[in-house]
C-alpha cells in the first residue's frame, strides 16, 4: 500500500507558482496607467491656468514696508475664488504649496514663499480676515486656517494660511479687519 502512493507522489509536479510573464505585464500596465494619470492631471493644471490668463502679475512688495505690525510663520494652502473654497487658483503660482513668512505692516501684508512666487498685497486690496476649516484641498477642523480675502484684477480670492501657532490666527484676523476698517474709514473722510 504504501508504494503506490509513493508513485502517485512522484509523477506529479507542483504547478508553477508565478506567471512572471503575466505579472511584468500586469504590473508595467498598472505603471503606464498610473503615468497617465498623472499626465491628465498636470494638463488639467496647466489647462486651469490658462482659464485664468486675464489675472494680472502679482505685486511685489515696496522696497519700504515700514515697521512689521504683525509676524508669522507657517504654510501657504493656496488661493481660491472669494467663497468658492474649492476653485484654486493656479495663475502666478497661487496654487502651490508652500512654507510662507507673513509681514503685516501699515502698507500690506507680505507674503514670502521660499521656493515659490513673493506677492504683496496692498492694504487697500484687503477686504476681509476670518478663520475657516478649509480650501481646496486642505480641510483642518473649525478656525484652523487663516483666510485673507484681497481683491486682485478685479477679482475677489480667498488665500489660505496655517501658523506654526495656530493661536496666532485670532489676533491675525483682528489686526487685518481693524486695518481694513481705518482704510475704508479713511477712504469714505476723504
Amino acid at each position: 500500500m504504501g508504494t503506490p502512493l509513493l508513485d502517485l507522489a512522484a509523477e506529479k509536479e507542483s504547478a508553477e507558482v508565478t506567471d512572471w510573464a503575466a505579472r511584468l505585464g500586469w504590473v508595467v500596465g498598472l505603471l503606464l496607467f498610473i503615468a497617465l494619470v498623472y499626465w491628465l492631471m498636470r494638463e488639467g493644471w496647466k489647462w486651469r491656468g490658462t482659464l485664468q490668463g486675464d489675472l494680472p502679475e502679482l505685486p511685489d512688495a515696496p522696497s519700504d514696508l515700514g515697521p512689521a505690525r504683525l509676524e508669522l510663520s507657517g504654510r501657504y494652502h493656496g488661493s481660491t475664488t472669494a467663497g468658492q473654497w474649492l476653485d484654486r487658483i493656479v495663475a502666478h503660482g497661487l496654487g502651490t504649496r508652500s512654507r510662507v513668512e507673513l509681514t503685516l505692516t501699515d502698507a500690506g501684508l507680505d507674503v514670502v514663499r521660499p521656493g515659490a512666487t513673493d506677492f504683496f498685497i496692498p492694504v487697500a486690496q484687503l477686504r476681509e480676515a476670518r478663520l475657516d476649516k478649509g480650501i481646496a484641498g486642505k480641510v483642518l477642523t473649525e478656525g484652523g486656517l487663516l483666510i485673507v480675502t484681497w481683491e486682485h484684477g478685479g477679482k475677489l480670492l480667498d488665500s489660505g494660511f496655517r501658523s506654526d501657532h495656530a493661536a496666532e490666527h485670532t489676533e491675525w484676523v483682528e489686526a487685518i479687519s481693524n486695518m481694513i476698517n481705518t482704510s475704508t474709514t479713511e477712504g469714505t473722510a476723504r
